[in-house]
C-alpha cells in the first residue's frame, strides 16, 4: 500500500488496485506548489467535512478523474449541484465498496461548505483493505469516542491532525493514540497557515518518548504502509 501526501488533509493511498484521495485541497495551498493537480488520478475521492482546506480541488478533480465521491449526504447534494454525477452518500454506518470496507465515524469539529450552507457533520473514516486498517481522523478535537475505536479495530495507522487551534495538537493526538491502541501515525493539518505551524522534529520526539512513531512525508513525497 502507498500513502503520498499532497498538504494539509490531503493525501492518496493506493491499495487493492484502487487509488482513494482524501480532502483535496492543493492548489490554493502555497506549501503544495509544485504538485501538478493535472496529473492525479482517483478512482474514489473521500471527504470529511465540507470547509475549504478540505473541498478547495474537489470538484475539479471529481470531474477530471470520474472518480465516486464519498462523503455525508449534505456534501453530496452540493457536490451534484455542481455538475459531479458519481457519487456515494453514506453517514456514520459501514459499507463495503470494491477495494474493502469502509466506516464513517464521529469527528468533533464543524462544517460548512463553500457557498455558506450547512455541510452537515464532520466526520473520519476507517478503511479495511489490503489486510490493514487505517483511521483517517479528519478534522476533529480529541474526543472520548476514539475509545470505541479500540474495541472494533486492531489499528496498523492513524492518519491525524497535529496543528492545533482547529483540531488537536501534538499533545492531543499522543492521548488518542492511547485511546484506541495505534503506534504509528502520520501526521496532518499542520504548517499550512501560521497559526497551525509547529516544531517537526519536536513532535516527532515526542511521540519517539511515548515508543511510538509520527511519520510526518514531504509534500509530494510517497511512502509505503
Amino acid at each position: 500500500m502507498k500513502y503520498t501526501y499532497y498538504g494539509q488533509s490531503c493525501f492518496l493511498l493506493e491499495a487493492a488496485d484502487k487509488k482513494i484521495l482524501f480532502d483535496p485541497f492543493i492548489s490554493p495551498n502555497p506549501l503544495a506548489k509544485d504538485i501538478d493537480i493535472s496529473k492525479i488520478e482517483a478512482d474514489y475521492i473521500f471527504v470529511s467535512h465540507g470547509h475549504g482546506d478540505h473541498v478547495a480541488d474537489l470538484i475539479l478533480l471529481a470531474k477530471q478523474t470520474n472518480a465516486t465521491v464519498v462523503a455525508i449526504p449534505e456534501i453530496i447534494a452540493w457536490v451534484e449541484k455542481q455538475g459531479v454525477k458519481n457519487v456515494h452518500s453514506m453517514n456514520f454506518g459501514k459499507f463495503t465498496f470494491d477495494f474493502g470496507k469502509v466506516r464513517m465515524v464521529a469527528a468533533l469539529h464543524s462544517s460548512s461548505l463553500p457557498d455558506g450552507s450547512y455541510g452537515g457533520n464532520p466526520a473520519g473514516f476507517v478503511l479495511e483493505l489490503e489486510s490493514k486498517q487505517i483511521y483517517f481522523a479528519g478534522d476533529t478535537a480529541l474526543t472520548v469516542e476514539m475509545k470505541i475505536l479500540a474495541d472494533l479495530y486492531k489499528l496498523d495507522y492513524a492518519i491525524l491532525p497535529i496543528g492545533g487551534n482547529y483540531t488537536m495538537d501534538v499533545e492531543d493526538a499522543l492521548i488518542a493514540t492511547k485511546y484506541f491502541n495505534c503506534d504509528q501515525v502520520i501526521g496532518i493539518h499542520y504548517n499550512t497557515f501560521p497559526v497551525i505551524e509547529i516544531d517537526t522534529e519536536e513532535a516527532k520526539d515526542k511521540f519517539k518518548r511515548e515508543n511510538k512513531t509520527l511519520l510526518l512525508p514531504q509534500i509530494g513525497a510517497t511512502i509505503s504502509l
